[in-house]
């Protein structure tokens, strides 16, 4: 029996005032990109947290991204093998040119087996370089980081850019390999 810990939305505003701080000295984020579904919640505290005294809040983008696969009924989900993408930004329109040069903030709710991360950032910096070359702004560059409310203590899947992992990753907390309930997820 998989262990089941329960998250409350004041649990989540908390990690998200806790870690705020760091985020702001370490990343200096000015774009998000919340994950969907489980990085629209906490992308969205963080904002308030993030915004400093005379500046405009820091704009978010979403994108869709699925690998978990419903096992149906009350039984806990498993972990997918494939992600796919349900939302993802235009590389046509200023969505994609508005990454350039910046430092973008990848929120999410949950590091499980870090595939899904790994597909976000390999994707959105591909995307970002074919964007750079074709507006002719390679002197600016994009940096990615990410936040997470709760990284998984276990091996992983999925494998990050080691300047990110490295410098630009952020778990506001570390967990055993637990199943964790979020308040959005609650019938």
């Amino acid at each position: 029996m998989v262990e089941k810990v329960y998250i409350t939305y004041n649990d989540i505003h908390k990690l998200c005032q806790e870690s705020a701080p760091r985020i702001l000295d370490e990343f200096k984020p000015n774009l998000m990109i919340a994950i969907g579904g489980g990085g629209y919640v906490p992308a969205r505290i963080l904002r308030s947290f993030l915004k400093r005294p005379g500046s405009t809040n820091i704009p978010i983008q979403a994108i869709g991204l699925s690998l978990y696969e419903s096992l149906g009924g009350d039984v806990v989900e498993e972990p997918g093998t494939k992600v796919t993408r349900t939302q993802w930004l235009d590389l046509s329109s200023l969505e994609m040119a508005n990454l350039i040069g910046k430092n973008v903030l990848i929120v999410d709710e949950v590091d499980d087996t870090r595939t899904t991360l790994d597909y976000c950032v390999r994707e959105l910096q591909k995307d970002v370089e074919e964007a750079t070359k074709r507006l002719g702004r390679e002197a600016e560059r994009t940096v990615f980081s990410i936040f997470v409310l709760h990284n998984k203590d276990k091996q992983k899947k999925g494998k990050l850019p080691k300047e990110v992992e490295e410098k630009y990753y952020l778990a506001a907390r570390t967990t055993g390999d637990v199943w964790i309930c979020y308040p959005w997820e609650a019938t």
